[in-house]
């Protein structure tokens, strides 16, 4: 990781979910889940869960939570609009070209014509200050290549990409811009929200459940965490890292997006995802085009799982949690038995980990707890997104199996619509019939790609000890 040293006045606070032990020295929280040991003299600097670099220490300690995924930036300063470039990928889209520029006024903006068949023709020149280029591809590259032309020919310190069915609002660059005043960060990224929230079935879910949505959380981009990506739709990335990695890859015509940010972070540099900038994006609300577009995405996983081995996982537990989860799931006496039995070994090997602690035992209990609950989520999620035609096929081999799946896809479907719900938004039966549709259509075309790819590394779980 690059070690670049956060500016004095710099701040970070921990996570409102990390949880403290031993006076402060125990921190365990993050995405994926992990525990913290800081040294008394760190612990201290942190006080109230807050801490300001003022010297090398401070600064060394702040880096160490931030990349630990237990504390959160809080920066002081900003780079000007001025060192910012948008760049705007379009084909076949004048409609939405035309209401997204208005909202960039004081900005330059390069526009990249990726083989439209009317070609866009540059607009009258704005007031603001903001001059608007245009560039056209003679036929369609893809949406990588677009980008990578008009990165070609930015000259500012940092790049904003933004599709051209999107619009972003009030104040969303200034919220990201302040995230570069760590050198370290390479690309920060906003929420992406539905341009019409109101609507239909369909437009409801997707302003509740939208695949480019990353939720209310602000937090680290990485592979493995909550956030593991951000979409191209809209992300503010420093020029000189892109220009570093080779920028978008041109081969990939999906998921090049998620592609490109674990390059990023595979070359050391940090990557943010900030909820309270908000671009708001012109969803499909076509039950054939969204269900079409579902399937797009996950052809990507197979391509992913080619350049980034292990990065791809349709469940990613240790191996006890999958034990105990596996035989839970017999319903027999034995089977609950040796799954408590194994949850028991399990808290055993962590005590061991924090002895020297105040209460070890608790800490060890804790994390066991929330490794399974997490293990519950992640395979009720699997039976239903990714192998739902293993699913399938045996639910109907067996009365038994069917139920069990049954109530498995109605708890997830459930349990997400309370994690999703909005105001106005569909009830849990409608959420839960369209969060199947749309794991229905995303795991029919992860099969697809891993079978055009020949390759079932997008299929594979990683299990750890």
């Amino acid at each position: 990781m690059r070690q670049a040293r956060l500016p004095d006045g710099f701040g970070v606070r921990l996570d409102p979910t990390v949880r403290t032990f031993s006076d402060g020295r125990v921190l365990i929280g993050g995405s994926p889940t992990r525990m913290l040991k800081l040294a008394p003299t760190a612990a201290a600097m942190i006080g109230d869960g807050y801490l300001k670099v003022v010297d090398q220490q401070s600064a060394a300690v702040a880096r160490h939570l931030l990349d630990s995924g237990v504390a959160n930036p809080r920066p002081m300063s900003s780079p000007s609009h001025r060192d910012v470039t948008v760049v705007v990928p379009v084909k076949d889209n004048a409609v939405g070209l035309n209401r997204l520029l208005p909202t960039l006024h004081a900005l330059n903006v390069i526009v990249v014509d990726d083989g439209s068949d009317e070609p866009v023709t540059p607009p009258p020149v704005r007031a603001g200050g903001g001059a608007v280029t245009v560039l056209r591809h003679d036929g369609s590259r893809g949406p990588a290549a677009a980008r990578n032309t008009g990165l070609a020919a930015v000259t500012t310190e940092f790049v904003a990409f933004l599709d051209s069915d999107v619009v972003p609002r009030t104040g969303w660059l200034e919220s990201m811009l302040g995230h570069f005043s760590d050198p370290a960060v390479a690309m920060v990224a906003p929420r992406i929200v539905a341009l019409a929230p109101e609507g239909g079935a369909l437009a409801r879910y997707e302003h509740a459940r939208s695949s480019l949505d990353l939720g209310r959380k602000e937090g680290p981009v990485r592979a493995g965490s909550t956030v593991s990506y951000v979409p191209s739709a809209a992300m503010l990335v420093r020029r000189c890292a892109l220009d570093e990695c080779g920028g978008f890859d041109e081969e990939m015509h999906v998921a090049e997006d998620v592609d490109l940010c674990w390059r990023l972070h595979e070359a050391g540099w940090r990557l943010r995802y900030e909820p309270i900038a908000h671009v708001a994006h012109d969803h499909r609300i076509s039950f054939r085009k969204w269900f079409g577009r579902k399937m797009f995405y996950g052809t990507g996983a197979a391509p992913l799982a080619t350049r980034h081995r292990g990065l791809v996982p349709p469940l990613a537990m240790s191996v006890w949690t999958f034990a105990a989860w596996l035989l839970a799931v017999t319903g027999t006496r034995v089977g609950l038995l040796a799954a408590l039995a194994t949850q028991a070994v399990t808290v055993v090997r962590l005590r061991r980990t924090f002895r020297d602690l105040d209460r070890p035992t608790r800490i060890a209990t804790v994390l066991a707890v929330q490794g399974m609950v997490g293990g519950a989520w992640q395979l009720a999620s699997a039976l239903c997104r990714h192998y739902w035609p293993v699913t399938v096929v045996a639910a109907l081999c067996s009365r038994r199996v069917r139920r069990a799946v049954f109530a498995v896809a109605v708890a997830e479907g459930a349990a997400d619509w309370w994690t999703h719900r909005e105001p106005g938004g569909l009830g849990p039966v409608r959420h839960i019939v369209y969060k199947r549709l749309d794991d229905l259509a995303y795991g029919a075309g992860l099969w697809r790609g891993a079978i055009d790819g020949r390759s079932a590394a997008a299929l594979t779980p990683r299990l750890t000890r």
